[in-house]
């Protein structure tokens, strides 16, 4: 009886040393301190020294000039790949030619930060979707309506400022009829893995004449016109201007990108 009373001990006296041991690391790492930063130094990055990039003309050093309205040689038609056929203006920008189709860069990009300026037509022609109407496309899949709303009621995720049937603007910022536009645009494309598994979608922020429409919003899928939003793998793709084939007649100039990726 002797011995195991002495055996039982020994063992409640290992577990209980297990138990402080345990505890004891636990009180540890509980009491695990950072030490705040005492001297201004101490939260001093000197390096990586971000480039410099210069502004002429309110476009940046790095920018790629994309239409400065003297050519459009940076531009191809989306169907047959040839060279772009919209009317060159003398004020240096250019107009949709009705029915001639879209038109694409020939450089291809991911994600970027887009400057374009845009009209429509002075003279006032249809109503709804078919008054002004055209678009950019980012990567040729995800569109930023270009539309004349001006008393001019339209669905809501179809309107001037919209991501096309996905994101209604915050505000409507447009100018008078015939007056210029400008978009700045923020694009982040989109991520798959090597078997086309989505891993992250596309965002976008969009400013409209200076104001925030688009903050941060997450791109369910290419935009369409009939159907959901779905995401098809894909690597760089170009910019897109659209023709709606509606005569919208609307004008474009001083189109700069610069490359985030």
């Amino acid at each position: 009886m002797a011995k195991k009373i002495i055996t039982s001990l020994i063992i409640i006296s290992i577990i209980g040393c297990k138990e402080t041991t345990n505890t004891e690391v636990s009180i540890e790492e509980k009491n695990v301190v950072e030490i705040e930063p005492s001297k201004p130094e101490e939260t001093e990055i000197w390096e990586p020294i971000p480039k410099e990039v210069t502004i002429e003309n309110e476009i940046p050093s790095d920018a790629i000039v994309l239409f400065d309205g003297s050519n459009l040689d940076k531009w191809i038609h989306v169907k047959d790949s040839t060279s772009a056929t919209w009317y060159l203006n003398a004020d240096g920008s250019m107009t949709v030619k009705d029915k001639s189709g879209d038109i694409r860069t020939k450089k291809i990009f991911g994600s970027v930060q887009l400057h374009v300026e845009w009209k429509s037509p002075s003279e006032v022609q249809g109503e709804n979707q078919s008054r002004g109407n055209s678009g950019v496309f980012l990567q040729g899949k995800y569109e930023v309506q270009v539309l004349d709303n001006n008393n001019n009621p339209t669905y809501v995720n179809g309107q001037v400022g919209s991501i096309y049937k996905q994101s209604i603007p915050l505000v409507k910022a447009s100018s008078p009829t015939g007056e210029w536009n400008r978009y700045d645009i923020i694009f982040h494309a989109p991520e798959f893995d090597s078997d086309g598994k989505l891993l992250k979608n596309a965002n976008i922020t969009v400013l409209h004449n200076g104001v925030l429409v688009q903050d941060n919003f997450k791109i369910l899928g290419s935009t369409t016109y009939i159907g959901s939003p779905k995401y098809e793998p894909h690597g760089k793709e170009p910019i897109v201007l659209q023709d709606h084939g509606d005569n919208s007649r609307v004008s474009y100039r001083n189109i700069w990108v610069r490359e985030l990726d």
